[in-house]
């Protein structure tokens, strides 16, 4: 296993060394790290668990035309190479199909264990004092202001529309991130998601005081 996991992290670190900092192979080894914290309270398949994190976003959607199948292909390609079992390959590629929070907006057909896992291992990064920084850094790299009062929040039904989204960074703590605490699998995750969440609300209400002219 050692050297399937080594083999992988040169893989990912290769080929995210351009990357936008949010989706990049530091993103990428948080959320590893992450998923290996939930193990420590959890009973799932390790191998799939690790895997899955450390290839998640090899190829995201967002910055390959909307296309959600490029990364679970991308991943089955590279794993098949390693000689890896069928099952586990097929199961990789499914948690990356089916993890990511927009995908949590349409029909999700699949679930296991080792998807909670690595799910809520994502999600933790997606919130607090890194998530905060990861918003900004994409909006950053999209164009997108980062508050206008003239644009309203939304609550998305479906996946597309969140897809074709282009509203303010502050928008999206309140479309997505807000609701990250809520939607966590594992105990652990729960525990960590409390004070990460707090912390946001703290930075929202000094954001809003500040952008008012109020401190």
């Amino acid at each position: 296993m050692n050297n399937i996991i080594e083999r992988t992290v040169a893989f990912v670190q290769d080929r995210l060394k351009f990357a936008e900092a949010g989706h990049d192979w530091s993103h990428i080894q948080r959320v590893w790290n992450n998923t290996k914290l939930i193990l420590e309270d959890e009973e799932a398949d390790v191998m799939v668990c690790e895997l899955a994190a450390l290839l998640h976003d090899i190829a995201d959607s967002k910055f390959h035309d909307g296309d959600e199948t490029i990364g679970p292909r991308v991943a089955g390609e590279f794993l098949a190479s390693l000689e890896i079992s069928p099952e586990i390959i097929d199961h990789v590629k499914k948690i990356i199909f089916n993890m990511s929070f927009k995908a949590s907006l349409g029909e999700v057909s699949f679930h296991s264990k080792e998807m909670e896992i690595v799910q809520d291992a994502d999600r933790l990064d997606a919130i607090g004092a890194i998530g905060i920084a990861r918003a900004f850094s994409f909006g950053g790299n999209k164009g997108r202001e980062m508050y206008n009062p003239n644009i309203p929040v939304q609550e998305y039904k479906d996946k597309e529309a969140y897809k074709h989204s282009e509203a303010p960074t502050i928008n999206h703590f309140y479309e997505k991130l807000l609701l990250l605490k809520d939607k966590m699998n594992t105990q652990a995750a729960k525990r960590i998601a409390e004070h990460r969440h707090q912390y946001m609300l703290g930075f929202l209400e000094e954001f809003m005081a500040e952008w008012n002219g109020k401190k």
